[in-house]
């Protein structure tokens, strides 16, 4: 991943964590890493874990952000999530989210929540 990637990948991530601020999510991790695993955000709301994957970009010639996330990477997602409930027994429940974000120079286009994704 290049340089501006990256960046547009942070400022994607902070608008995700004000967004579920607002929402009243409480936020237990950002960028949660485990070996080869990492996790956006982690958050609960009503004792219910989320983990959440954040896609943001700044044009849609290549598609809407969350069209980028495919069955590996649930799978990714899932095993991540595996490893987080084994470290943490407390979270019985969960579910996968995605926050896609589109940027207009590094204005706020379009923020998308799609809650509870299953593949």
């Amino acid at each position: 991943m290049n340089a501006n990637n990256q960046q547009i990948g942070k400022i994607g991530e902070d608008i995700a964590a004000s967004y579920l601020n607002t929402l009243e999510f409480t936020i237990l991790e950002r960028n949660w890493r485990h070996k080869h695993y990492e996790i956006d955000i982690i958050a609960y709301k009503h004792n219910l874990l989320h983990i959440i994957e954040v896609k943001t970009r700044n044009s849609l010639d290549y598609g809407y952000p969350e069209e980028s996330i495919d069955k590996s990477k649930m799978q990714f997602l899932k095993n991540a999530a595996s490893a987080y409930q084994f470290k943490h027994p407390q979270w019985k429940y969960l579910q996968f989210d995605i926050i896609s974000i589109t940027l207009d120079h590094d204005l706020i286009k379009e923020i998308f929540f799609i809650e509870d994704v299953y593949f």
